[in-house]
């Protein structure tokens, strides 16, 4: 079993490409770093004043995330997983009872803190979405009008920092470890990869 990690600046099409991929390949199990932020008093009460406060490592459950993950590696039968609901600001848990069907199966790690886990990267595929930030910035607008009820001044500010944390924190990552550099308007690119991953699941 082999984790796809999917890692980018907000907006940079990380949800599409997971959402692509797995459709590619339907027995992949997807898990989203942005369904695991924290809901408790603090974090709610810092969202109101830090416009940065989901663009940091503490904000989400990583232990969780952790868990998670070496749980469908080992296979387990019953996993928990969550959803965070946005607008209410809000963590909910729900079990799900996996069937593993042979070894070719992927998880899909995607997310803007994907690559900041307790992973070890030399053993995953690291995809990082790269596109120019005013499309990202378009992109994300659209979705936290729709989905998370901000409006665009607040939207500016959070996308802002935002890229600002991303590309700071990003370097460590890139310097130590191999990685797919992907823009989904390039079709050639997304076609390389999808041919490499189709021979990874074949060998």
């Amino acid at each position: 079993m082999k984790i796809i990690v999917i890692t980018g600046a907000s907006g940079s099409g990380k949800s599409y490409l997971s959402s692509r991929l797995s459709k590619l390949f339907c027995d992949s199990i997807v898990i989203k770093t942005d369904s695991y932020y924290r809901d408790n008093l603090l974090i709610k009460f810092l969202s109101i004043f830090l416009y940065d406060i989901y663009d940091r490592p503490f904000s989400i459950k990583k232990n969780k995330l952790d868990n998670i993950l070496r749980s469908i590696v080992n296979k387990d039968k019953i996993i928990s997983f969550y959803e965070y609901d946005f607008k209410r600001k809000h963590s909910s848990q729900s079990n799900k009872i996996m069937k593993y069907e042979g070894n070719k199966k992927f998880i899909i790690l995607e997310g803007i803190f994907a690559h900041r886990l307790n992973l070890n990267y030399n053993e995953t595929i690291n995809i990082v979405c790269e596109e120019k930030k005013d499309n990202c910035f378009k992109r994300r607008l659209k979705r936290d009008q729709l989905e998370r009820a901000r409006s665009s001044r607040e939207v500016t500010k959070r996308f802002n920092k935002s890229w600002y944390l991303f590309y700071k924190n990003v370097q460590n990552f890139l310097n130590k470890n191999k990685f797919i550099e992907l823009n989904l308007v390039d079709k050639n690119s997304y076609e390389k990869l999808v041919f490499y991953l189709q021979n990874i699941k074949s060998n």
